[in-house]
């Protein structure tokens, strides 16, 4: 009789990363006779997201169940897999973390995984995923918990520090760095092989390959960068031609991490863009629903995203290699901190999620790292304590801050608009 289970997918209403989910898991036929349940605050949004997850399913003939509720509680009850990817809010208040330092002279970019953005990010997120923690460890304590939300850096390091529940962060940041590499080379990216460890949304490249001879591709690469438009990628260029590693997974990712980062674009991310993108979206789901559009081809095709290979390999014991997963360190990259959340490629079977340790970061690489590494330590404890004190004193050791007075000023001014969603966690 085929193995099945119970998926759980919080966030679901999401437009964009829905459909991600929707495409891996209708792709994957092994999960046949399994339940996808998805749930969602927005009970217009969740409906609509159901109506597409059930014409993809019954497209793709991949025969999982599909239900839809708003009560999480019910929904966790028996789930074996837990797909977390929520956010409070999101646009208005990211759009608040970018803006209300830039007001105070900080000079960053995106302000998301890094920086006072990445601080109130932590701060008004982790609540909100301690309350999933807590009813996973009352509903269905034996779940894997897979997190797409950021900063993934802070949950996954907040969650192996103050719970025992199973869980694994993903992201695409690793192939977005393989796409780079492939484009500047002017290879299929089919045929490269890249092996990265390190922080989310700063990962080294420390090995890149031909996929099917092993050839060592950084001489080519490094031949090719050399006279490559001298536009593209600019701030990740600069870093790799200091330290002789290519770090994931774009200029405005990385630039969130550094001192120096605004040179990689002091505009923060493209909200009206954004806007105008999820009203194309729903434009065409309407379309789509309404039967007088057909589905986009891509719409049927796997995203590339991990988490539907992740429950595949662990539900039928597969013994999947997974290029990159989000862990708690304790010893894969011996020269960073055992108490940090890294980025590394991870092996998953019935056993769990296994990672697979590349040894030590070249030693430059780990000290850039490094600068990081308690910034996300202090950030973490803040947000888990709820704590004021502790939030200033995560910013002032941030390298992107620049100004004690500003500090001060970011966190008075951010802490009153993210007070409704700042409590204890533990």
């Amino acid at each position: 009789m085929p193995r099945t289970t119970k998926i759980v997918f919080l966030g679901a209403s999401s437009a964009s990363f829905g459909l991600s989910m929707f495409r891996d898991l209708f792709a994957s036929p092994v999960l046949a006779g399994s339940t996808l349940t998805l749930v969602g605050r927005n009970p217009a949004t969740l409906g609509r997201m159901t109506e597409l997850a059930k014409l993809l399913n019954a497209r793709s003939g991949a025969g999982l169940v599909i239900e839809h509720t708003t009560d999480r509680r019910a929904a966790l009850d028996g789930a074996g897999f837990v797909i977390n990817a929520t956010a409070i809010d999101r646009n208005r208040l990211w759009k608040q973390d970018f803006e209300v330092p830039k007001k105070h002279g900080i000079r960053h970019t995106l302000g998301e995984n890094g920086g006072p953005g990445g601080l109130f990010f932590t701060l008004r997120t982790l609540p909100l995923v301690f309350d999933f923690i807590r009813d996973i460890e009352e509903l269905c304590p034996n779940a894997l918990f897979l997190n797409y939300s950021n900063p993934e850096s802070r949950i996954i390091l907040a969650l192996g520090r103050y719970t025992k529940v199973r869980h694994i962060g993903l992201c695409h940041g690793i192939f977005m760095g393989r796409d780079a590499i492939a484009y500047i080379m002017q290879m299929p990216r089919e045929e490269i092989e890249v092996w990265g460890a390190g922080l989310n949304h700063f990962q080294c490249l420390m090995q890149i390959r031909h996929r099917d001879t092993g050839e060592d591709l950084y001489p080519r690469f490094r031949a090719a960068e050399q006279s490559f438009d001298p536009d593209a990628w600019r701030f990740t260029r600069r870093l790799y031609r200091a330290f002789g590693y290519w770090l994931t997974c774009s200029d405005d990712h990385l630039g969130e991490y550094l001192p120096y980062g605004w040179e990689a674009g002091e505009n923060g991310y493209d909200f009206d863009q954004d806007e105008r993108w999820r009203g194309e979206f729903l434009n065409q789901l309407d379309g789509v629903l309404g039967g007088t559009m057909p589905i986009p081809q891509w719409w049927t095709e796997p995203s590339g995203e991990r988490g539907a290979a992740v429950i595949a390999a662990m539900l039928h014991d597969q013994k999947r290699f997974i290029e990159s997963g989000i862990v708690l360190n304790r010893g894969v990259i011996p020269n960073l901190p055992a108490e940090l959340a890294v980025e590394v490629p991870v092996t998953v079977d019935a056993a769990g999620v296994h990672p697979v340790s590349l040894g030590p970061l070249p030693d430059p690489i780990a000290k850039l790292m490094l600068m990081q590494a308690s910034v996300q330590q202090l950030a973490v404890e803040a947000a888990v304590h709820a704590s004021k004190e502790l939030a200033l004193q995560a910013l002032l050791i941030d390298p992107v801050i620049n100004s004690a007075v500003a500090a001060e000023k970011i966190l008075d001014e951010l802490w009153e608009i993210n007070r409704p969603y700042i409590r204890k966690c533990v």
